[in-house]
Order: structure tokens, then C-alpha cells, then sequence
């Protein structure tokens, strides 16, 4: 199997956040940052956990730094395959997060292709909340998410909402849906 170029994985990726994320209203912050062209998207095609974390770090501060980007995603397509190695990276990334002082500025989401809630089992169509076609690590401005939470209305239901919807659906087509994001 050949692997994708870097553009293919953004333009899989924006497919996915436009009939996923936005088309599912799983963020229903996300629709004006995504139509106003607001999100950055970066492939990291890096293995080492180490040059990894470097790029986290430097969106970080490239963030800090340009207001015009409301929120960033990190796309790691190599490396990250597994599950638990995700969940590791995303662990030392919240840590690299705080040590570089930018806790309550910014904050991260984490989306993976074998993403599973803790204490469900993996077929269940709600753990699709949460699936991309590669692994993700979102940068959000808190701030930003703090507005956007006082803007809706029973904010906190968001989540349970998702997941009702999710399992609604049906894990054949949220399934469905996932892999014809892959196939751009």
C-alpha cells in the first residue's frame, strides 16, 4: 500500500471535520472557525515521540504568537498507530503543555482511528466521537472554548448528546462514514 501524500491526509482530515465535526454538529463551536478558515492543519510524519513533541511545542508557540489561527490539528499518520502508544503521546503532550506555561491558554483534544472510551468496548458506535482517520492532537484556545461554552446552551450535554446521536446512528454507518472520509 502506498501512503498518502501530506495533502491527502489534510484533505482527508477536512473532510472528516466537515461531515464528522461539523456535519454532525459533534462541536457545535466548530462550524464558524472551519468557514471562516481558521484551523491549521499540520502532518507530522515523524516516528520519534521526540520530534513529536517538538512539534507540539512549536505549534504551541506559533499559536501564542498569530491570533488568525483559532485552532490547530496535528496529524501524526506514522508512529501512532496504535492505540496505547496515542494514549501515551497524548499523556506527555498534556504535560509539555503545562511545563511550557501554557496551561489555561491552551488546551488539547484527542482524536484517533481506535479511539475507545475507557470501560467500553470497542464496537460501540459512540467511541466514533472521537475517531479520525489518523491520529490527532487538537490545540484549542481556552478562551475561546470558555466563549463558546457560555454561547450554548446546556454546554455541559454536549458530550452525552454525541454519544446518544453516535449510538443512534449505528456503528455500520458511523463506521461508514469514517472510511469515506479515507477514500479522498
Amino acid at each position: 500500500m502506498v501512503n498518502p501524500s501530506e495533502q491527502t491526509i489534510v484533505d482527508q482530515c477536512r473532510l472528516w471535520v466537515a461531515k464528522v465535526i461539523v456535519g454532525m454538529n459533534f462541536c457545535p463551536f466548530a462550524k464558524p472557525v472551519v468557514e471562516s478558515d481558521a484551523v491549521s492543519y499540520s502532518v507530522i510524519n515523524e516516528r520519534s515521540l521526540e520530534h513529536c513533541l517538538q512539534a507540539l511545542s512549536d505549534e504551541l508557540n506559533r499559536l501564542y504568537g498569530d491570533n488568525s489561527v483559532e485552532t490547530s490539528l496535528l496529524i501524526y499518520p506514522v508512529g501512532f498507530e496504535a492505540f496505547d502508544d496515542y494514549l501515551e503521546l497524548a499523556g506527555i503532550a498534556d504535560e509539555l503543555l503545562i511545563e511550557e506555561g501554557f496551561e489555561g491558554i491552551f488546551q488539547l483534544a484527542t482524536f484517533h482511528p481506535d479511539y475507545c472510551f475507557d470501560g467500553e468496548v470497542y464496537d460501540d458506535a459512540a467511541n466514533y466521537t472521537n475517531r479520525s482517520p489518523y491520529p490527532i492532537l487538537h490545540i484549542l484556545r481556552e478562551a475561546s472554548v470558555e466563549k463558546a461554552l457560555e454561547s450554548v446552551a446546556n454546554s455541559d450535554k454536549i458530550p452525552n448528546r454525541n454519544i446518544e446521536f453516535a449510538r443512534a446512528k449505528g456503528l455500520v454507518e458511523m463506521k461508514a462514514l469514517l472510511a469515506d472520509c479515507k477514500r479522498t
